[in-house]
């Protein structure tokens, strides 16, 4: 189910390696603060940006195929009419979970990572809810 609890907070405590799709350098972005608070809470993150070539000194990719590590989480930062694209490539990658951030919303996409067998949350901030459980984490 779209947004379980259950699936919130197994995606905070199993899903160590994120490819944040969307990810900007820009210290003024969200998905730069949100990305840099999950890099000093223990969790690998991954720039995915076309735009991109380094962000937190590591290597931005265009796409998540490109990308030439196993990824558990695909956090999309990215307006609702391309969120569609990066879940098929989160479904495509074997990543375990996709995440629409506060504010992208695509229900079909949602649904599709959902019959794939991913864990979904969609329209949510991963911060707000890593505060929110983020006590009761390790």
């Amino acid at each position: 189910m779209i947004n379980a609890q259950e699936s919130i907070s197994r995606i905070l405590e199993e899903c160590r390696t994120i490819a944040v799709v969307g990810l900007s350098s820009d210290p003024g972005r969200a998905s730069h603060s949100v990305s840099e608070y999950m890099r000093r809470n223990g969790y690998r993150v991954i720039p995915v940006n076309p735009n991109e070539t380094e962000v937190f000194g590591e290597k931005a990719y265009p796409d998540l195929a490109s990308v030439p590590e196993k990824i558990d989480l695909v956090d999309v930062f990215r307006r609702s009419d391309q969120a569609g694209k990066a879940v098929d490539e989160a479904i495509a990658v074997g990543a375990k979970a996709v995440w629409l951030q506060e504010g992208v919303i695509d229900g079909a996409a949602a649904q599709r990572a959902l019959e794939a067998g991913l864990l979904v949350v969609m329209d949510r901030c991963w911060l707000k809810e890593y505060m929110r459980h983020g006590r009761r984490l390790r």
